[in-house]
Parts: C-alpha cells; sequence; structure tokens
C-alpha cells in the first residue's frame, strides 16, 4: 500500500440551484488535461463532496507532490487556467478567505 498524505479542503458555490446543477454536470466528465494535470502533480485521489452549496475536497498526494510545484504547474497550463476560470463563474470564496484564494485547507480536529 501506497504511503500518501491526505489535504482536505472547502469552498463554496454560489448559492443558486441551476449555477450549482450546471457545476456538478462539469464534474460529470473533467475536461482529459485536468485529469492529467492533477495526476501529473503527484495527487492520486481527488474527490469532491457537496452539501448544499458548500464543497469538501480530499486529496491524497504521493510524495512527489508540493503545493509549491502544483500551482506552478496549474500557472504555465493554459488549459488549467482556462478550467479554473470558468469553474470560478460558479465558485465563492469563504468569508475567512483572502484575497485570491479559493479552497482553504481544512485542519483536522479528529480522528477515530
Amino acid at each position: 500500500m501506497k504511503n500518501l498524505k491526505r489535504h482536505c479542503f472547502a469552498l463554496d458555490l454560489i448559492d443558486d440551484d441551476e449555477l450549482i446543477a450546471e457545476y456538478k454536470k462539469y464534474h460529470e466528465k473533467i475536461w482529459p488535461e485536468i485529469t492529467a494535470s492533477i495526476k501529473n502533480s503527484g495527487i492520486e485521489v481527488l474527490e469532491i463532496y457537496c452539501v448544499a452549496n458548500r464543497l469538501f475536497m480530499i486529496m491524497e498526494v504521493n510524495a512527489s507532490f508540493s503545493f509549491e510545484k502544483k500551482s506552478k504547474m496549474d500557472a504555465n497550463n493554459p488549459k488549467v487556467q482556462e478550467w479554473e476560470a470558468l469553474m470560478w463563474t460558479y465558485q465563492q470564496a469563504l468569508p475567512t478567505a483572502k484575497a485570491g484564494e479559493k479552497w482553504l485547507l481544512m485542519e483536522k480536529i479528529y480522528q477515530l
């Protein structure tokens, strides 16, 4: 079994049923370039859950992953930039987010 590290994030969607449905539709079949970018960064498992307009993302990453590496890869990938711009039309920052922040890293406070 691989030794993976888990990171969890939260983000909100714009609270509009039609927009939320569209966002979910995009995630039924994300663009292949986005899948490739995710895998190439060292992310081995990525899941997004939704309740009302709140999103929760779980990433499990291998030892080659770093947030800095992923950020640099994304900045240099026009297709990722296009996807992120499109997704931002559905997303809204959490109230505690700083300017320019989207997905906020969550603190693990309990484990059984």
